[in-house]
């Protein structure tokens, strides 16, 4: 079975995106990953087609309704056991472990918020996974949800070229990436460091670990904590 993504949106022409080109559209077009939309305003039932309501308490902007989003998961899910999973700020930070995690399922639903969010009672009621891609604010969360399946969808088996390729790179071993160069050899009078061309793996594994290293103490010491 390959890889399936539903996406939950008031705007399902964002999709595919980016994902329809290069690897991860060839994927799409080879069957080794597939992507549907579920038009979140299809499922309410009045005649305006209201998704939104003032916030409970007050305050600035909308809030996605409860009863209607629901009614869509519903739709998306039914017999389904894929991650439900709600692109949200405040929600746990997006790793390279998790993306790895959800990889190696059968796909995964993710819900689009939009206005200034989602009912807390649908993320309760329907065990939502709130992820977050970073500590800033998007317009929805189409954008996000693009990134995270450009995450997913490049390590899916067979989806790159070589997939050692996604083995030797920033956080998967909980370090950033060691510098990359290539010819030609010297260029605006800088050059490649000479154990890269010196033929001794060993000593090119041990330089790529230390350079590692020293980039993730100066730009990334959080990293090292863990």
């Amino acid at each position: 079975m390959s890889f399936r993504a539903t996406i939950l949106t008031l705007y399902p022409e964002m999709f595919p995106g980016h994902l329809g080109t290069s690897l991860a559209g060839k994927a799409i077009e080879r069957g080794q990953w597939a992507l549907d939309t579920v038009q979140i305003r299809d499922f309410t039932t009045d005649k305006h087609r209201t998704v939104d309501d003032t916030p409970a308490g007050g305050g600035a902007g909308m809030v996605l309704k409860p009863d209607v989003l629901a009614r869509a998961i519903d739709h998306a899910s039914e017999n389904d056991s894929r991650p439900r999973l709600l692109m949200s700020p405040r929600g746990k930070p997006l790793t390279q472990k998790r993306v790895r995690e959800l990889a190696a399922g059968d796909g995964v639903i993710i819900v689009c918020g939009r206005f200034e969010g989602v009912d807390q009672r649908v993320i309760d009621g329907r065990n939502l996974e709130e992820v977050s891609i970073g500590d800033y604010i998007l317009s929805g969360g189409e954008p996000a949800a693009l990134i995270l399946l450009d995450a997913i969808v490049r390590i899916l088996p067979g989806v790159m070229g070589n997939d050692l390729s996604g083995l030797h790179e920033s956080f998967e071993g909980g370090l950033l990436e060691h510098p990359h160069y290539t010819r030609p050899q010297i260029w605006e009078d800088r050059e490649i460091p000479a154990v890269l061309t010196s033929g001794n793996h060993a000593a090119i594994a041990k330089w790529q670990k230390e350079q590692a290293e020293e980039l993730t103490r100066v730009r990334r010491p959080d990293l090292l904590e863990k």
